[in-house]
């Protein structure tokens, strides 16, 4: 689990720091949505379940919000985003 920022602040130039926490933020939040939807999976106890799979929905609304970010500060990401989508849409046809 993601508890400490994975990169070393002084080695990032001044201009990519905050796209990079914004990665870091992202990764943290996919770690917490895969922590909670395996709880919701190991327990028994309905309640319990509900509220991880709750959680777990909060969980992605903020993976999107960071992303959406992401995707402003760095238009490279946002290219690469929408040429894998295409990437999977051409697969699958």
């Amino acid at each position: 689990m993601l508890s400490t920022i994975p990169f070393d602040l002084e080695k990032i130039s001044k201009t990519d720091v905050d796209k990079e926490l914004l990665r870091a933020a992202i990764i943290a939040e996919l770690d917490a949505i895969n922590l909670y939807e395996q709880m919701a999976n190991l327990t028994s106890n309905k309640e319990l379940k509900i509220l991880f799979l709750d959680v777990a929905r909060e969980e992605k609304t903020h993976v999107g919000e960071f992303q959406a970010l992401l995707l402003q500060k760095d238009k490279e990401q946002q290219k690469e985003l929408a040429k894998g989508k295409e990437e999977v849409e051409e697969l699958l046809k």
